[in-house]
């Protein structure tokens, strides 16, 4: 017979589909890889480089005047915690490549501090991914990717860069950061795919 102690419940159960080995957060925690840049919207700027080094880029007025999104979507960290129904405003990649023409298979993401991941083109585009700027109907705090990151809800968090600048197409999947480290290409957390080696 099982002993527990007084008072000990568990984690509490969601009433959400949660993936495989997620709990369910109320708050948004905060990690990141390094120090947290703070980069004036006046000085930002967002490329998408294709295969050929042709070059689109946005400033931050010209990116704010795009058309805007407002998805509500799931966030799953490969930390294990998972946040439901979060709100954003933004671009959708959709946009920033409709005058993109490319047969790249993948992208490389570069943001400020360094930090870089790589997804398949298949993954950002088809109503899949946004630039994001606005969370929860505020301008997006520097500690969350403020003032711009990427979001890709339906992998781990770690694919959803912060502090995002620029979006590199490549014929051949380049690791970023967390990759190069040991993490998985794709992080599905529907798969458990958190770690080179996992399904």
């Amino acid at each position: 017979m099982a002993v527990l102690t007084p008072g000990f419940h568990g984690r509490p159960r969601s009433e959400h589909s949660l993936p495989p080995g997620q709990y369910e957060v109320g708050d948004f925690p905060v990690l990141s890889a390094g120090p947290t840049p703070r980069v004036p919207t006046g000085t930002w700027t967002l490329t998408v480089t294709d295969e050929t080094g042709r070059r689109h880029e946005w400033s931050w007025a010209e990116f704010t005047k795009l058309p805007q999104e407002r998805p509500t979507v799931d966030l799953h960290c490969v930390t294990r915690w998972s946040k439901f129904g979060t709100s954003w405003k933004g671009v959708s990649l959709d946009t920033l490549f409709a005058d993109v023409e490319t047969s790249a298979g993948f992208v490389l993401v570069g943001c400020d501090g360094g930090y870089t991941t790589n997804l398949p083109v298949a993954d950002i585009l088809g109503g899949k991914a946004w630039i994001v700027h606005t969370y929860e109907g505020a301008p997006l705090a520097p500690v969350h990717g403020g003032p711009a990151r990427l979001l890709v809800p339906h992998l781990y968090l770690w694919k959803s860069a912060k502090w995002v600048r620029s979006i590199q197409l490549v014929t051949q999947d380049v690791p970023g950061f967390w990759e190069q480290l040991g993490y998985h290409d794709r992080g599905d957390p529907w798969r458990e795919q958190r770690y080179q080696g996992d399904q």
